[in-house]
């Protein structure tokens, strides 16, 4: 059985589909219910700003607010720091109305963040908040002492590396001198869950690539352990601004991924309306959601994952160049053949190629089979996206050199098959990619 370890990117989508289509598990571990210091700001500001209504109306978005108002406060009041932290405490003796609020800010949040991957067409097989396993970490700790493994240095407890020269100046801490635990003692909490709990021989961290030296220290205290999965660190570049700055709002804030989303469908939209005005405002509205959704993701997977990369509206969104638009219009194209044929396309019958482009196109279709298993070398969903932009104007140059319906017999015969068969390999190609097509647009 095979993990997927997912948190919180876009790209994360591209491996989870391509995980599910090998047949493997995906989980999500999304801090859901974090016992940080932040959530002491949280509770603190359930009990004195939120907003019922916009909880409700938008949870993920209301609760940002409510951190972002608190934490403005504590920048005026550092008394409030305090106060905030004597809340978490509170959680952590088992305060009942800090519990309580504690396990609804778990459920509306896994509401808020559902809607999201609802519209990113994900699906996990398991929620694991950080929390869910605060009652492994005491007994991690004190097993790790016990096999000579962690050490106590100034109060606190660490890993040290002395016998790898990469780390032996950077040991892991897993349980700060004041008695708190870390993100270091977590990830290794999960480790043992999906080895016991689960049964993984492979787990994937899809995560963000300043966190290099953190999972280099995760992995080095796993082989100390005796631990055998494969344990595979994937990670991924930023998004910039035109500026080639981190991508922020006009206010100086982070970007949210919901907003993007909205706006992504409001600009597909627009070209919607441009090109094909006689829909009815249903088909509009479908397509457009195809194609604002299809982009963004596209945009990101279609660069290798390394890349810091600038993200822009026009670029993301056109009709020509290497764009989630630009494909699905070619797979649109093929359908539409069928559409004038007024049937599908009929198996059976002779295949005879008389025109370059024909060969061209046949060729390159050929290539599918090869290219798929390349995702998964080193991780490369961009390779897909590649191939799949060469089918697209492949098929453009065959379509603009070979008439299919003005001939007959096996001529036409052949081109039918070429198109059917290039909208079968974008329609498969963009699924493992996790992003839909549209028989209009």
């Amino acid at each position: 059985m095979h993990i997927g370890h997912i948190r919180g990117t876009i790209i994360g989508d591209c491996l989870t589909r391509v995980a599910a289509f090998l047949g493997h598990k995906v989980i999500s571990d999304n801090h859901i219910g974090d016992w940080g210091t932040q959530f002491g700001m949280i509770l603190w500001g359930w009990k004195n700003l939120l907003d019922h209504g916009a909880l409700e109306a938008d949870p993920i978005a209301e609760l940002l607010r409510v951190y972002r108002e608190v934490n403005a406060r504590i920048d005026a009041d550092e008394t409030l720091r305090d106060i905030c932290k004597a809340e978490l405490v509170q959680l952590q003796g088992g305060d009942t109305e800090n519990l309580a609020i504690w396990e609804r800010c778990i459920e509306v949040s896994k509401i808020g963040l559902q809607k999201i991957y609802d519209r990113l067409d994900i699906r996990f097989d398991h929620w694991f908040g950080e929390s869910y396993y605060n009652d492994r970490l005491a007994p991690l700790v004190d097993d790790l002492i016990a096999k000579g493994i962690a050490e106590e240095s100034e109060g606190a407890i660490c890993v040290f590396f002395r016998d790898n020269e990469k780390l032996a100046d950077k040991p892991a801490l897993i349980r700060k001198s004041d008695g708190g635990f870390l993100y270091a003692t977590t990830d290794l909490a999960t480790i043992d869950f999906r080895l016991e709990a689960l049964g993984a021989d492979v787990i994937w961290y899809v995560v963000g690539a300043p966190q290099q030296l953190h999972f280099d220290q995760i992995f080095a205290v796993s082989a100390k352990r005796g631990q055998v999965a494969e344990l595979q660190f994937i990670p991924f570049g930023s998004i910039l601004g035109k500026d080639r700055k981190m991508l922020r709002t006009r206010a100086g804030e982070t970007v949210q991924l919901a907003d993007v989303l909205a706006e992504a469908v409001d600009r597909a939209m627009l070209i919607v309306e441009e090109k094909n005005p006689d829909l009815s405002p249903e088909e509009k509205a479908a397509i457009a959601e195809v194609i604002g959704i299809g982009s963004v993701k596209y945009a990101e997977l279609s660069q290798f994952r390394m890349t810091d990369y600038i993200f822009d509206w026009d670029t993301m969104l056109s009709l020509k160049g290497n764009t989630a638009p630009y494909l699905i219009n070619a797979y649109v194209r093929t359908r539409a053949i069928f559409r004038k044929l007024g049937s599908d396309f009929a198996e059976g019958g002779e295949v005879v190629l008389t025109e370059e482009a024909e060969k061209a196109l046949l060729l390159k279709l050929a290539q599918f089979a090869e290219i798929v298993p390349t995702i998964l070398e080193d991780f490369r969903p961009n390779a897909l996206a590649a191939y799949l932009y060469e089918v697209a104007t492949t098929y453009h140059q065959f379509w603009e050199a070979c008439p299919v319906l003005k001939v007959e017999g096996e001529i036409r015969h052949t081109r039918l098959a070429l198109c059917e068969l290039t909208g079968r390999v974008l329609r498969c190609g963009l699924g493992l990619l996790g992003i839909r097509t549209t028989e209009k647009m």
